[in-house]
This record gives structure tokens, C-alpha cells and sequence, in this order.
């Protein structure tokens, strides 16, 4: 993606169902489940880099015993410095008791962080400060462990205030008014409730309070939390939780917008956003991870028994199409499938607009992530070769010159865009973006014939076409090609995202600048004020969380205007090739996505509520000229 956006966060749970004892005997470590965790976040370092964090339970742990351990960090490789804390205190253990380094309780009692039930959270933060403060896993501690709580999240909720205020008519005080508080605060609001439900029902029968926590802890419905808390939640989530007593869940939304996978054995029950991380963690087959049911929780109690169980009736499943795109690595089987496929798909815009001219093209990808579309674009090119052979020498009139000439022929495709910097151009403020931007690719020189050759390249996807104007156009331009024509395996990104990605505002969008400039063009601007007004009037009814009213701005105008608008919105006044930009159709992503139809950044059509208001309230904050999130 050469206009870098911020990613979605990743999750990781484990948790052991044999005693420790059984690890040791058979992998030959206490740590074989802090190892795990380090491997899953690992293989997921691709979905957080601000920072990181793990907690983990000791169930059944005895008083005095430090039940609910959390390390974070925010440091530049804070997966590492995180389990080189953990591996520090296991050394340090050894050192000190080295006539107790192979007394496998002994080390499970006095070792921190070592435990039965681990959490691991990845944070790419979407807005905020990047401090450890705002690292998952968030913690609610107790002295009763049933009422201890430590949640960490895939997540973005479009109806914050709305949850805040509820906490706050509970009698609450909440600390901060931010979705990861709001869940954690919300979760343990009903599960303290559920303590107490217990605890009055066992005093009844007149148990007394040692007795009782344990049957609150054997018997604790925390189904019944987890429907209550989650009812009213409007957001994309995948939100999992560790109790201090040893029960774990992950409950994702209705829609399925966030993902979530699952592994089980007699051994370990896992839990990742990805399925390459479990397979290669745990050395398992693809076909034996599950995906947790949209609407459900997974729920894992004391014992360790793992069972499914509904939260919220189950929507219509939109998981998001990004991930498909580029957020999740690419070496899953059906992942790498789709985006091989959303290459192919785009070769017949891409042969109209070289005129079918293959001997004076040059193909060729930006960034890594879209090679594997680059493959899918050049198997399409190489099919539409393979039918001209075949017209060719049905006409029989071919000299042995010309016949060879055309059996011999092949694409030509080079490595042209380097990126040899691994600079986050969205971390600094806008004013200085740019002179960042022209700085982190570089290009390869001397396999484009100038004044002939059109140079096509293939991204991801292109969010504000930024990186476009400012660098790679500039560079590619430098090698002299005929035309420049960038190829977009997204279709065009017209909408904000409030699900789990940092795309809010919509002047950023080049396709919504693209839009402003064809009204403006064509005498229509006034029709912005009137979807304003639009807006506006609605803004205390059903109607805003309802109606999509900026879609009627998009309608005045062809997908194919929008796009050669953003041609020229792209090309710098000093560039001397010509240059197009092409978007994949939204019927190309479904057809090479079928199963992930997610497309609300495309095509407006939100699945909740709460993201029809998000897109309305970011069209008037940039009328109001109100630089802020619109959730």
C-alpha cells in the first residue's frame, strides 16, 4: 500500500489443559506456553508496532501467590522486550534456587508470569498517545480472583459516548472515555453482578465464604455476562478476556468484521487473529482451525472445556475486505488465492488502457504486500497472450519469422520500485509528510526504453494518492516511460472506516477530493451544502444511523470520472509521461473475495448503525472544517 494506513491490532490467547508437569515431561520446559505466545505474536508482528502486551493467570493459585501477571511495552521491538523480561526472571530463578531449577511446582509458584491461561495483544493504535498506558491488555483487578478481568482487542466502537453514559447511570466513574475502557469497565461491570448473584444465591444455602468462592469460580455463567455486557456494543470487534480464576473468552461481533480463529486439543486451546500464526505455532493443519462464529463467544472455562455460545443473534456476515487485500500475511492458502485473483481480475482495464500493446509495456508492483496480486495481474496477461497466439496461427499466413516471433514472445515485468526505507510517512503531521514521502522508494534504471515504453504498476490499494504525487509518480517519471498507469487492487476508497483502521477524514480520500473537484468542475457545489443540510436535519433522528446521505454526491458521477479525476489529481505539474490511474470494481473484489464482503470504505454500505452515523458525521465535520475523528 503506497499510502501507508494504519493496521488493525492482533489477539493471541492460549490456554494449557494439562498441568504443567505434562509440558515438561513431553517438550522438556515449564515455558512451553510462554514460548507459544512469543511465536503467535510473532507471527503477527505484521498487525502491531506500537507496542505490545501479555498477561497471563495461575489457577487455583494459593493466598499470597501473585495470581495475574501483565507485562507491556512500547519500545521499538516490544514483542522482544517483553519475553526477554519473562526469560530474564525464568534465568534469574535458576540462578538463585539452582537445587530447585528442576522442581517443576516450585518454579510455577514463584515465577511471574507463568500460568495456565496467556493473552497477548499487538497494538497498531488507530488514534491516541502511543504510551503503555494505552497497550492491551487492560486489567481490573480484585481480591475475589472471579472478579478480576483482563481484556485485550481487535477493535473500534462507533457508540462510545452511548456505552460511557451507561457506565456513568450505573454509577460508575469511568477513568477515561475511550472504547478499550468502556469494554473492559462494561464486561466487568456485569460480571461483578454476576459475583453477586452467585454469592447471594450460595449464602442463601448457607455456605460459608471460602465455600463460595470456590462454587463461584467452578460455576460462574459467564455466557450470561458476556450477553448482557456486549447487547448494545455497535463496532467491529474481536474481544478476548482472561477472568482471575482461569475461565478465557473471545467474543466477536455480529457481523463477523473483525477475525477470529481457533485451534483445540486435548492439549491447548488457541485463539489468534490469523490462521498462518497457529498453523506455524503449533505445527497444525489448516483444515482443523476454526473461525469463531460472528455473534459468538468462545469460551473456555476453569477446567479448560472450550465451548461455542451465541452472544448476539448473528448478522449478515460482512468481514472486512481489507484483510484480504493487505492486512493479514499473505501466506495463507485462501488469502494468497484472493489476491492472486484480484490481480487477474484487473487485467481487462489494464490491456484497454495500453491499447492491448505488450511489446512496448512494462508491469511491474509497489509495495512487497502486492506482489502476489502482481502474479495474478501478469497470469491474466499471460492468458489474453496465450488466446492471440491461438488467433494468430488459426490464420495460417504467418512467416517462420513472425510464427517464432510470437511463440517466443513474453511479458516483460521488472522489479522497478524499491522501497529501501522503512519510513511510516503517517506518523509525523501533514506539513512535513511530504518531504518524508520522497524519500522512501527508489527505483531501478535502464529497463525502460524512454519515450516508449508504458510503465503499469500494481499497489494494494490507494487511500490519499500522497505517496503517488509526491514520490513514486516522480520516480517512475525520472525513466523516461511513455505512460504511467497506476493500478489499484481496491477499488476506490470513498468512505471513512470506523471499524478497526485509521481512515476518518474524508479530505484525506483522494477519491472524495476527486468527487469535490467534478462538483465543483461542474457547477454543482452546491449540492454539498444541501447534503449537509441533509445531515444536519437528521442528526437527533434514526434517520442518521440509516441513510447514507453522501452516496447521493457519488451518483452525480461514473466510477470511470471519479478515476480520471484522481489521474489528475495525482500528477504532479512538472511530470512529462501521461498517467491513469485504475481501480478494481467492486464485482472484481466479490468475485475474488467471495466470502469477505466487507466493503463499507467502498461502497457506504455500513453493517451497523453506528458506521451509516460514523460517515455522516465526517461529511459535516469537513464542511464545519473540523479536523477530528468522526467516532
Amino acid at each position: 500500500m503506497s499510502d501507508s494506513i494504519k493496521h488493525e491490532c492482533g489477539i493471541a490467547l492460549i490456554r494449557l489443559r494439562k498441568p504443567i508437569e505434562y509440558y515438561v515431561e513431553k517438550y522438556g520446559t515449564p515455558m512451553y506456553g510462554i514460548n507459544k505466545l512469543y511465536l503467535l505474536m510473532q507471527k503477527q508482528h505484521n498487525r502491531g508496532q506500537d507496542g505490545a502486551g501479555v498477561a497471563s493467570i495461575k489457577i487455583d493459585a494459593g493466598p499470597g501467590m501473585e495470581y495475574i501477571s501483565r507485562f507491556r511495552s512500547v519500545k521499538t521491538r516490544a514483542i522482544d522486550s517483553i519475553f526477554g523480561k519473562i526469560g530474564k526472571e525464568y534465568r534469574k530463578l535458576k540462578e538463585e534456587y539452582p537445587e530447585k531449577a528442576k522442581d517443576t511446582s516450585f518454579i510455577w509458584e514463584q515465577m511471574p508470569f507463568l500460568g495456565d491461561v496467556y493473552l497477548g495483544h499487538l497494538r497498531y493504535g488507530t488514534h491516541g498517545i502511543n504510551s503503555v498506558d494505552n497497550c492491551h491488555p487492560m486489567v481490573r483487578e480484585n481480591n475475589w480472583r472471579s472478579r478480576s478481568l483482563a481484556v485485550a482487542g481487535n477493535f473500534n466502537m462507533t457508540n462510545v459516548d452511548e456505552q460511557f453514559n451507561k457506565l456513568v447511570e450505573l454509577g460508575q466513574h469511568p477513568k477515561h472515555k475511550s472504547d478499550t475502557i468502556t469494554v473492559l469497565e462494561k464486561i466487568g461491570h456485569f460480571l461483578d453482578e454476576e459475583n453477586q448473584r452467585e454469592f447471594d444465591s450460595y449464602k442463601a444455602e448457607n455456605y460459608n465464604n471460602q465455600e463460595i468462592t470456590q462454587l463461584i469460580e467452578k460455576n460462574l455463567d459467564l455466557h450470561r455476562v458476556l450477553r448482557r455486557a456486549c447487547k448494545d456494543f455497535d463496532g467491529g470487534y474481536a474481544m478476548a478476556g482472561l477472568t482471575g480464576y482461569g475461565a478465557s473468552f473471545v467474543v466477536r461481533d455480529p457481523n463477523g468484521i473483525r477475525p477470529a480463529y481457533y485451534y483445540v486439543d486435548d492439549e491447548v486451546v488457541v485463539v489468534a487473529s490469523e490462521k498462518p500464526a497457529i498453523k506455524t505455532a503449533f505445527e497444525v493443519d489448516y483444515a482443523d482451525i476454526k473461525e469463531i462464529t460472528p455473534g459468538h463467544a468462545l469460551i473456555v472455562d476453569k477446567a479448560g472445556n472450550a465451548a461455542m455460545r451465541e452472544i448476539m443473534p448473528q448478522g449478515e456476515k460482512t468481514s472486512c475486505s481489507f484483510e484480504r487485500i493487505y492486512f493479514s500475511r499473505g501466506n495463507d492458502p485462501e488469502i494468497y488465492n484472493e489476491r492472486k485473483n484480484m490481480g487477474r481480475m484487473l487485467c481487462p482495464q489494464i490491456l484497454e488502457a495500453i491499447d492491448y500493446n505488450l511489446l512496448d509495456t512494462v508491469f511491474s508492483y509497489i509495495p512487497n504486500t502486492a506482489e502476489t496480486s502482481w502474479l495474478g495481474m501478469m497470469k491474466g496477461v499471460e492468458g489474453y497472450l496465450r488466446e492471440y497466439r491461438k488467433s494468430a496461427i488459426l490464420k495460417q499466413d504467418l512467416s517462420e519469422e513472425e510464427l517464432d516471433n510470437i511463440l517466443q514472445f513474453r511479458p516483460r515485468s521488472e522489479k522497478l520500485v524499491i522501497k529501501d526505507a522503512k519510513l511510516r510517512t503517517f506518523i509525523t503531521d501533514n506539513d512535513s509528510r511530504d518531504d518524508l514521502v520522497t524519500h522512501v522508494y527508489d527505483t531501478t534504471y535502464g529497463v525502460v526504453r524512454k519515450g516508449i515504453d508504458t510503465v503499469v504498476v500494481i499497489d494494494d490499494s490507494i487511500v490519499r494518492g500522497t505517496t503517488l504525487e509526491k514520490s513514486i509518480i516522480k520516480m517512475l517519471d525520472k525513466l523516461g516511460p511513455k505512460k504511467i498507469i497506476i493500478v489499484s487492487c481496491a477499488p476506490q476508497i470513498r468512505y471513512p472506516d470506523c471499524y478497526g483502521i485509521d481512515m476518518s477524514r474524508m479530505k484525506e480520500f483522494v477519491a472524495f477530493r476527486a468527487l469535490i473537484a467534478l462538483l465543483k468542475e461542474r457547477g454543482q457545489d452546491y449540492k454539498l451544502e444541501e447534503t449537509y443540510d441533509k445531515c444536519a436535519a437528521a442528526v437527533n433522528t434514526p434517520l442518521f444511523k440509516q441513510r447514507n446521505f453522501v452516496q447521493e454526491l457519488y451518483d452525480n458521477f461514473t466510477y470511470d470520472e471519479v478515476s480520471a479525476k484522481v489521474s489528475e489529481i495525482v500528477k504532479a505539474d512538472d511530470i512529462n509521461a501521461e498517467v491513469q490511474v485504475i481501480f478494481q470494481r467492486i464485482e472484481g473484489l466479490h468475485q475474488a473475495c467471495p466470502n469477505h464482503k466487507g466493503d463499507w470504505y467502498f461502497t457506504g454500505n455500513y453493517p451497523t448503525p453506528g458506521g451509516t452515523g460514523v460517515v455522516n458525521r465526517a461529511f459535516m465535520n469537513y464542511m464545519e472544517n473540523k479536523a477530528v475523528r468522526a467516532y
